[in-house]
């Protein structure tokens, strides 16, 4: 920077060599040039002109006056540079930056003030109260115009997921954000009912655990569990939850005090049947047939509870040259905590399973089990076999504090997760010019390892226990059946492509494949090759629908409408000329061709995906999607 360097070679222009009259004058014709000069000269104005050192109350005087002007991003930018946070006040500061969607520049102005960082989540806080109306805080800011998208953003579901990080970013008491809490423990209450009497894919164990951990002692949140339940269930399952909480009669829903009353004495509370002690080891033949099944006994199964044990378990996992299938389980907190610990690891070694159980008293933080696990991971010639770690690794260290202070050793790590994509990029290279083989999370039912292991192993796992309370004791039989699988199944999968890697178009030494950003950024270039192409296969009829729904076009933006590449010597077509509707997956992204002049009309979060489609054909506009919403589009 040139005005830097200028500065290094002339050392004596300082305000030493001036008055003191003339220095504050000096001073108070910079703090009108910090506001209007550009970001980058920001900090070389307040170390020249030293106004670090002028009297907090003119400094403060100023950022008022930016805020009477509504400036209120330069006056926070300002209170930032010149430390004033403790001078200024954070509401007054802070609340104009959130009701313009600029709530990361409100989050640097309380960093590192921990009285601030508090305010600011408890005032987050209170506007997830089912009472709080954002007119009422806009009215203190009669100047300031909110626009859809800002009004969006100050929605409690919005807010919520906020507070939420707010709270793990700045460590603060959950204690201090109780609405949020609540919303988000609302939300998931919606969803365990969604999959239990919708979807049908949650079994009544699993389901009445997780309502019993979401729903808490929270009144309201039981009541909230009774008029669902009347909804998706029936009168007597509500009747007999609304007796386990003894919810008041006056605020139970119609119909469920008269159903109390006729409700026989068996019936009346609520009774799970005691499977971790009726169940069989075997699972039952339809079962075997349809999923995949760790060819192990029960008795080839070991808990691992007590540091005697860890250590049977160590001389088998840590011998030289041996392979192991690791996973972990955590219980499923649905977002009410950012932070879940891991209750059971499993080790999967030929022929044997241990299974840690991190939920046995004393074992989880014993020294012995600390350094198994630094050992474990760090051993170069023990090859550990996992699938997507990231997320396991993320609990691991949550579990385990040490291992932030201490950085874990991480050798001989195999991440099935980046053969799997090695093996879908293939399929896709392979078949372009015939039909389409099943993607990871595509046109499927399975996803993820289950997936890999029905294309690799012939059958999937079965995933119903996945979501299932895994720090409650003892586990039922289906859970270690559960457990015990997703972790075999790493050894079968390694040992089936590393026996034949060809066939999967994989390499011979699958160490070698790693998810390095290179190997994607070719496959994204591939990939869009090849996206060209089956769009040059559909003809011009694709073109001349676009035509038919939309007004006339140059032929530039007709070709980049058929997903042809203009050539060098075609003109550009103007952003003027473009009109699209983003639906609300992608409202960034709206925003910023607004900025490039082009006609751009975007979705309300509440608008359905397909209203997008009815715009396009009505307005002749191009239809910005990604994700879910444009297979719905896309089918539509």
């Amino acid at each position: 920077m040139e005005f830097q360097t200028w500065m290094k070679e002339h050392p004596q222009v300082t305000l030493n060599s001036l008055s003191e009259q003339q220095a504050l004058e000096l001073q108070h014709r910079a703090l009108s040039l910090v506001t209007d000069c550009q970001p980058t000269f920001v900090e070389s104005l307040i170390n020249i002109y030293h106004l670090g050192s002028v009297d907090p109350a003119i400094l403060r005087l100023h950022i008022v006056r930016l805020q009477a002007l509504n400036c209120y991003k330069e006056a926070a930018v300002l209170g930032i540079k010149l430390k004033l946070q403790k001078e200024l006040n954070m509401e007054e500061v802070c609340v104009p930056l959130i009701l313009q969607d600029k709530l990361p520049l409100a989050e640097s102005f309380v960093t590192g003030h921990n009285h601030l960082e508090q305010r600011l989540v408890t005032l987050l806080d209170s506007w997830c109260h089912p009472n709080f109306s954002v007119e009422e805080i806009s009215k203190q800011f009669p100047r300031l115009t909110l626009s859809k998208h800002c009004m969006s953003q100050i929605q409690p579901k919005m807010l919520t997921k906020h507070i939420l990080r707010l709270v793990e970013k700045f460590n603060i008491d959950q204690g201090l954000c109780p609405n949020a809490l609540h919303k988000r423990r609302l939300d998931s209450l919606r969803f365990l009912m969604y999959k239990r009497f919708v979807e049908k894919s949650m079994t009544e164990e699993n389901w009445s655990d997780h309502v019993q951990y979401v729903v808490a002692d929270d009144l309201e949140l039981q009541i909230n569990l009774v008029e669902m339940l009347v909804k998706y269930s029936g009168l007597q399952k509500a009747s007999q939850w609304s007796l386990r909480y003894n919810i008041p009669r006056h605020r139970l829903p119609c119909g469920v005090w008269e159903t109390q009353q006729s409700l026989p004495p068996a019936l009346q509370h609520i009774c799970l049947s005691d499977s971790a002690k009726n169940e069989n080891w075997t699972p039952s033949k339809s079962h075997c047939q349809k999923f995949y099944q760790a060819p192990l006994t029960r008795d080839k199964v070991h808990f691992v509870d007590t540091p005697e044990a860890l250590q049977r378990c160590q001389d088998i996992v840590l011998k030289e040259g041996g392979v192991v299938g690791v996973d972990m389980e955590w219980q499923p907190t649905f977002g009410c905590i950012s932070t879940q610990r891991v209750a059971l690891i499993q080790l999967a070694v030929l022929d044997q399973v241990f299974l840690l159980d991190l939920c046995a008293n004393g074992f989880c933080q014993h020294p012995d089990t600390v350094s198994f696990i630094r050992s474990f991971f760090s051993k170069r010639n023990v090859l550990k076999l996992g699938y997507g770690m990231t997320g396991d690794l993320k609990c691991l260290f949550a579990t385990w504090h040490q291992f932030l202070e201490e950085p874990l050793k991480m050798e001989g790590v195999l991440d099935l997760l980046n053969i799997h994509q090695k093996i879908q990029r293939g399929k896709v290279n392979r078949t372009q010019n015939g039909p389409k083989e099943v993607l990871v999370g595509e046109d499927s039912a399975e996803k993820g390892l289950s997936l890999l292991v029905q294309q690799v192993l012939g059958k999937p796992l079965d995933k119903t226990e996945q979501m299932s309370n895994w720090e409650k004791r003892p586990l039922r039989i289906s859970q270690i059946r559960y457990a015990v699988a997703d972790a075999y199944c790493l050894l079968d999968l390694y040992s089936a492509l590393s026996s034949n890697p060809a066939r999967f178009g994989l390499p011979a030494d699958l160490r070698s494949i790693s998810s390095s950003q290179s190997e994607k950024s070719a496959d994204k270039t591939q990939k869009g090759k090849q996206t060209k192409q089956k769009k040059q296969t559909l003809g011009k009829e694709e073109c001349q629908g676009a035509q038919r729904v939309s007004p006339p076009r140059p032929d530039t933006e007709k070709s980049l409408l058929c997903g042809e590449k203009p050539s060098e010597d075609s003109p550009t077509l103007p952003p003027q000329q473009l009109r699209v509707v983003c639906d609300n997956m992608l409202q960034g992204l709206g925003r910023y061709l607004r900025c490039l002049g082009v006609d751009v009309v975007m979705l309300e979060n509440t608008d359905d995906h397909r209203v997008a489609a009815k715009l396009a054909q009505a307005e002749g506009r191009v239809i910005l999607t990604c994700g879910q919403p444009f297979q719905s589009v896309s089918r539509d």
